[in-house]
C-alpha cells in the first residue's frame, strides 16, 4: 500500500526536534513513535493520530476527521485526518502537537 511521501516529509519537519523519535513501517504506511509509543502516522494520504479517548472524541466533530478503522476494528483514542484537513502547515502542526501532547503522558516503552 502506498503512502503520501510529501505528507510524511511534512510530519518529519514537525517532529524534527523530538528526541527518541523512531519511524517504523506499520498500518500499511509509516508510523512515528516517541519513547517507544506510537504517536502518529501516515497511511495513504491520511494522517493517523493518537489523541487519547477524550481528545479523539472531540476531534470527531471537526471537518475531515473520522474514526480510525483498522481492518474493521475501530481503534479507540485514535482518529484519521483526511488530506483536506491538512491543507496548511499550521493545521498539520496543530494535529501533530495534539498527538505529541497525549503521547508524552504515557510511560516510555
Amino acid at each position: 500500500m502506498a503512502y503520501d511521501e510529501q505528507l510524511v516529509d511534512r510530519v518529519r519537519k514537525v517532529l524534527a526536534r523530538r528526541k527518541s523519535l523512531v519511524e517504523k513501517k506499520m498500518f500499511g504506511g509509516i508510523g512515528f513513535l516517541l519513547h517507544g509509543n506510537m504517536c502518529c502516522g501516515v497511511r495513504d494520504q491520511y494522517l493517523l493520530l493518537r489523541l487519547g479517548l477524550e481528545r479523539a472524541e472531540q476531534a470527531l466533530f471537526q471537518p475531515h476527521v473520522r474514526e480510525f478503522n483498522n481492518a474493521g476494528r475501530i481503534i479507540k483514542g485514535w482518529v484519521i485526518v483526511e488530506s483536506d484537513g491538512l491543507a496548511t502547515d499550521n493545521a498539520l502542526e496543530q494535529w501533530v502537537r495534539d498527538a505529541v501532547a497525549f503521547v508524552v503522558t504515557l510511560p516510555p516503552k
